[in-house]
């Protein structure tokens, strides 16, 4: 006797047959990995970023390459596992590559103002503001310098291990837990005013 699938196994075999049909040019396919996943990566860029309008722009650029290397998916993860380092590596790189802008810049003569160095990405007063008893922490996260919030949100938010952001940011391991602890004291420090 045959036992019927259950529910998330029944959607599982949907998206990988979307996941398929999609490394294999079905653009339908894709639209609907799409749909399932775009909230997901815009989240990660936007936390990473601190800008709703980077974060929508890098989105795209993150379901782009997930077009271009789908067909390189083997199902030896999860999807998401795959798409969320894909999506970090977009954004990593997508900073250094603002980084040497801004360094040419400034090395042009240039005021060394860049609006990607703008972090403060929600309009409204200076300090952490309280929704009856909730915290923004969004908010607080969006202002802390660059380095700091990328590897906070990396370790404390994604879950990665000191070691891995070494390697993944080009910085030490004690650079990474030295900006870890950075971003710690400095959100606590906004979280308290």
């Amino acid at each position: 006797m045959a036992t019927a699938a259950m529910p998330q196994d029944i959607g599982m075999t949907v998206e990988a047959a979307d996941i398929s049909a999609a490394a294999a040019g079905d653009r339908v396919a894709f639209e609907r990995v799409y749909r399932r996943n775009g909230a997901r990566v815009y989240s990660l860029c936007l936390r990473m970023t601190g800008s709703a309008t980077r974060a929508e722009e890098l989105t795209q650029d993150v379901f782009v390459r997930v077009w271009e290397k789908l067909p390189l998916f083997r199902f030896e993860s999860a999807f998401t596992t795959w798409m969320h380092a894909l999506a970090v590596n977009v954004v990593l790189s997508a900073r250094k590559t603002e980084a040497l802008d801004f360094g040419r810049r400034a090395e042009q003569g240039g005021d060394g103002d860049d609006e990607t160095e703008t972090w403060d990405v929600a309009a409204g007063p200076d300090k952490v503001t309280f929704s009856g008893e909730r915290i923004d922490l969004e908010r607080a996260i969006a202002k802390l310098p660059a380095g700091a919030r990328r590897v906070f949100v990396l370790h404390d938010v994604e879950g990665y291990r000191h070691e891995e952001l070494a390697g993944m940011l080009g910085i030490t391991t004690g650079g990474s837990k030295a900006q870890l602890h950075r971003a710690r004291l400095l959100l606590r420090k906004a979280l308290m005013s």
